[in-house]
């Protein structure tokens, strides 16, 4: 069985948790989306509590590696979640945890900066952009002093690109084609998006198989949706398992979604062993490390 590289994951950790629960203002709608599947308990067991009780959860799940990211929104909605809190999981996880850092492209070369500290000196892996929490689109070109330091630090950039349920935000900062303007200006930046942009799953195939530094990341996204008629997410699962192979990453979303149910949905899918391989594992590596 494949041991699983969470792509999409939120340690339990006080000051990693208190960013999205309870949910701060601008982000009170998700409570309203995800009151079905969202299970706080699942969250309240491990809240606060020794990380080596979460990592035995992981275990039990098959879950070898994950990737936790912080958010510097503080421009657009003051909320900081810090590149320093996951830096110190990293630092005492560093089998298991893969950090990205937060920026905020609002304050400049600060930014930069501070991402640039934050990949060389304190052992972060990638650049995490909420672009509808920062009122961007991925290729406002306010975000490029960014995307030149992550090609020349050698790390990917994690894009939000689909619908947000923020009723401060709009939904167009995440549309996928803003991306291939990226992904043309910048062919060496290696590219994550996720969630898997729906309503626009469609343009972000495309533009995912037009640039082989693009990736997708089924990340907050109930694996079964891939399988259901008429959902919009099911041409994932047909090119995720032929053209795309190499291009999905499997992210839970946790604690937004449960996780055994989410894990045990995604090992049910109809891959073929190398594209579940990839899938669950080989492809975030790949995306992540760029080996």
């Amino acid at each position: 069985m494949t041991t699983i590289f969470d792509y999409s994951i939120t340690a339990p950790t006080e000051e990693l948790v208190e960013g999205y629960h309870p949910y701060p203002p601008h982000l009170a709608n998700y409570e309203r989306v995800y009151r079905n599947s969202t299970d706080h308990g699942e969250l309240s067991e491990y809240r606060g509590k020794p990380l080596s009780k979460f990592f035995k959860f992981l275990d039990s799940q098959g879950i070898g590696k994950i990737c936790v990211k912080a958010r510097d929104i503080r421009t657009t909605f003051d909320v900081i979640i810090p590149n320093e809190a996951v830096a110190s999981l990293v630092a005492d996880y560093p089998d298991r945890v893969v950090g990205f850092a937060g920026a905020d492209p609002h304050r400049g070369r600060i930014a930069v900066t501070e991402f640039e500290h934050a990949i060389r000196k304190q052992g972060l892996r990638g650049l995490n952009l909420q672009l509808y929490e920062l009122k961007l689109t991925a290729n406002d070109r306010m975000i490029y002093p960014l995307y030149e330091k992550c090609v020349e630090l050698d790390v990917p950039v994690n894009l939000h690109a689909s619908i947000n349920f923020s009723t401060k935000s709009l939904m167009r900062y995440g549309h996928p084609l803003a991306v291939d303007e990226v992904a043309v200006d910048f062919p060496d930046l290696r590219i994550i998006c996720g969630p898997p942009g729906w309503p626009w799953v469609q343009e972000l195939i495309g533009v995912a198989w037009r640039h082989p530094n693009v990736y997708i990341a089924i990340e907050s996204v109930r694996p079964n949706l891939l399988l259901k008629p008429n959902s919009g997410y099911e041409p994932l699962l047909t090119y995720g398992n032929s053209v795309l192979g190499d291009k999905i990453i499997f992210g839970s979303g946790w604690p937004l979604l449960p996780l055994a149910r989410t894990v045990q949905e995604a090992r049910s899918l109809p891959l073929k062993p190398a594209n579940m391989q990839g899938f669950l594992a080989d492809n975030a590596q790949r995306a992540v490390f760029g080996a």
